[in-house]
């Protein structure tokens, strides 16, 4: 897989890919995840406005995972990272996530953080085996904060959540 950046007409491929990845979270109790609509078209190409979204494409180069981010408390923040189903399993999150990292690390950012749920395997656990790191309270600023509250807003606070950081 190599990684880019998105294309404007690949944008409702994004929310594609975001439906397929989020089947999964049926099996392990949370249908209402797999059934939250992707995000917008045109929150998306605020993303790709902002230079901060990339897609893992395969040898035909069509988008089978992407990535997310904007700056957030002075860090990059990793707002979604979605693999489609078919390539689970193939390291390609993985590779996005250390992209966003170089990327960040270029540009002086001192670390990339995200949000997810803290009991799903694919999410919590696997970000801490990519590098990924538990952020106690303290370390959360305003602005992660706030993507917290508007998570629990939206009702993601049903099942256990936690912010992570990856230092660089």
């Amino acid at each position: 897989m190599r990684i880019r950046r998105v294309n404007i007409d690949e944008l409702p491929l994004l929310q594609d890919i975001e439906r397929a990845a989020g089947h999964c979270f049926r099996e392990v109790g949370m249908p209402e995840i797999a059934e939250d609509d992707p995000l917008p078209v045109s929150e998306l190409a605020r993303y790709l406005g902002n230079e901060l979204a990339w897609v893992a494409v395969d040898s035909a180069d069509v988008p089978a995972a992407y990535l997310i981010a904007e700056h957030v408390d002075g860090n990059l923040h990793v707002e979604q990272v979605s693999v489609h189903p078919d390539q689970a399993r193939r390291a390609v999150g993985r590779a996005l996530l250390n992209h966003v990292a170089e990327h960040a690390a270029a540009g002086g950012v001192p670390a990339v953080t995200l949000t997810t749920f803290a009991d799903v395997p694919w999410n919590a656990p696997y970000y801490t085996r990519c590098g990924f790191r538990l952020l106690d309270d303290s370390g959360i600023g305003p602005g992660l904060r706030e993507i917290r509250r508007q998570e629990a807003a939206h009702g993601l606070d049903r099942w256990p959540r936690t912010c992570m950081i990856r230092d660089l």
